[in-house]
């Protein structure tokens, strides 16, 4: 697989003038890189190497700047005024580039991911902020335990990527210098693909899992709901979607271990006894989507006593309806140290932004069951963290993140690339299709205003031609036969010109679009910078 990666230099700080991006540059990567959950990301690109970091940070008595909102307020109109006056070649040649920046479980610890997560029911508030910028058109935002990336089009896409680079600096307190190093930026058909093959499951922890498709689902559904998403982001959306869907009804890549919870399970029983899995104590900490699933799967390997623990009774009593074959004991949060005290394996999945369990909590919990291996497991499947890093320092406690899943993903590798290989398949038909409609979006205004500059040259010798026979001799079948003529005339001219515009997206189709606006000076691309502009300006004037 070939991936054209971008990526900033150290122009990148905001004191900088511009931002400067290298050139496209193909990097040729093997499919262990880049799509397949449980390998890391190796890209590099004029030096800058993508990799994981090993952070460590105790949560204990830390806060991070988690607000999304307030503090940013639009920027002067100057900056956007420069850039309409800046010309035509540097700016119209970015079109309406497609770009997403972000980190993932590949790229960045989770130590780091927590800090810019973005709980859902602040995305849309994100996506305001983030089109309040100056020059960014749409954005979406997708924030999940194993991922933040935002896609986005902009006025001036090297500009925008700074605006929003900026942006996640802010929201986390994480230095613009230290995201750099864990950040991966993707334009235009990269950044499709990728999206294309997230919402499939190919760039996921575990191949194939299926709740991503469910929370790209829900980037469309609040953006809906809080009045729409941009045509290109929307659009961008709504095919990745259709190809995560076709790649899961047309593959058997979902079969077996395929979710975050599935093989949080996995890895709890592999660190038990075996003779022990099924009368291990287990606690669930957290009755939400992820918390229900870590009960099915326990319920699943035969583990038939599950204390549970949520704020309120309501999900664990429909948890307790649906899985009736096993005991499910709800406790309150009030209970969760003496609850933790008597299990043997705890799993955390709750939206809590501070840490659950401390250094000193589990400090003081009774020695764990040595039929059990002498350990207390914790496994954390929350971003952020319900564990705090500070507790894998107790001798008797084994704590694991989503980070740390990786091993039970590692198996089977073989099956998993098979089965991916079948879905690139799918993703590249569909990427073609997203494609084509993109290079659609750019003829329209070709076509537009051919059309226009060849109606104001008829209807200006119309007039001419009218005017010289003179109104005694122009009869009513004279006028309108001479009309005809000259709309057929215009018509049969333009056929040939407009055929070309319109056959489905190539390079040939966007080489005639350049080519007709250069014979007649259509000037087509610097309009439409300028109405995006001035639509822009207006906005941040009403902000």
């Amino acid at each position: 697989m070939t991936v054209a990666m971008e990526f900033y230099t150290s122009a990148m700080t905001s004191s900088s003038v511009d931002l400067l991006i290298s050139n496209e540059k193909n990097v040729s990567c093997s499919s262990s890189k880049l799509g397949f959950g449980s390998f890391g990301l190796g890209f590099q690109s004029k030096g800058l190497v993508f990799h994981r970091r090993n952070l460590v940070r105790c949560e204990a008595g830390e806060e991070t700047n988690r607000s999304v909102g307030s503090s940013f307020s639009s920027s002067s109109i100057s900056i956007l005024e420069q850039l309409k006056a800046s010309g035509a070649d540097r700016y119209t040649r970015e079109k309406t580039s497609l770009v997403v920046i972000g980190l993932s479980v590949h790229t960045a610890p989770v130590e780091m991911r927590e800090k810019l997560s973005i709980p859902e029911a602040q995305w849309f508030q994100a996506i305001e902020d983030l089109c309040n910028l100056n020059h960014i058109e749409e954005a979406a935002v997708l924030s999940t335990c194993n991922r933040m990336e935002i896609y986005f089009v902009a006025l001036s896409w090297h500009r925008g990527i700074r605006e929003v680079t900026d942006w996640m600096a802010k929201i986390s307190g994480i230095s613009v210098s230290e995201l750099r190093n864990h950040l991966f930026l993707l334009r235009d058909n990269d950044a499709t693909h990728h999206l294309f093959e997230v919402s499939a499951g190919l760039d996921s922890l575990v191949l194939g899992e299926g709740q991503i498709l469910s929370q790209v689902k829900q980037v469309i559904r609040i953006g809906q709901a809080n009045g729409g998403l941009g045509k290109n982001i929307d659009r961008l959306f709504k095919d990745a979607i259709t190809a995560g869907k076709r790649v899961r009804s047309e593959t058997n890549i979902s079969s077996g271990a395929v979710s975050v919870s599935s093989a949080a399970v996995e890895l709890a029983l592999t660190k038990l006894p075996a003779t022990h899995r099924s009368s291990a104590r287990m606690l669930v900490v957290g009755a939400g989507k992820m918390g229900k699933l870590v009960i099915k799967h326990l319920v699943a390997k035969g583990c038939n006593k599950i204390i549970v623990m949520n704020r309120s009774l309501s999900r664990v009593s429909s948890i307790q309806d649906e899985f009736n074959n096993a005991e499910i004991i709800y406790k309150p949060f009030s209970e969760m140290l003496s609850c933790a005290a008597e299990a043997d394996v705890i799993f955390t999945s709750t939206a809590s932004e501070t840490a659950l369990f401390l250094k000193e909590h589990v400090e003081a919990l009774p020695p764990p069951n040595p039929e059990t291996g002498g350990s207390r497991i914790f496994i954390d499947i929350s971003v952020p963290r319900n564990v705090s890093s500070c507790v894998s320092d107790v001798q008797t406690a084994q704590v694991f993140n989503v980070d740390d899943l990786k091993e039970v993903v590692a198996a089977n590798k073989e099956d998993r690339l098979r089965k991916a290989m079948e879905a690139q398949t799918i993703i590249n038909e569909e990427l073609i299709r997203f494609q084509n409609w993109r290079d659609s979006l750019q003829t329209v205004p070709t076509i537009k205003k051919l059309r226009a500059y060849a109606d104001r040259i008829k209807n200006a010798e119309l007039f001419k031609c009218l005017d010289k026979i003179g109104d005694e001799a122009l009869t009513k079948k004279t006028r309108k036969a001479v009309e005809e003529m000259s709309n057929a005339i215009i018509n049969k001219l333009l056929h040939g010109p407009l055929q070309h515009l319109r056959c489905d997206g190539d390079i040939e189709t966007i080489e005639n679009m350049s080519a007709l606006n250069r014979m007649f000076d259509l000037d087509t691309e610097n309009e439409i910078l300028k109405e995006k502009i001035k639509a822009k300006v207006e906005k941040v004037k009403k902000n």
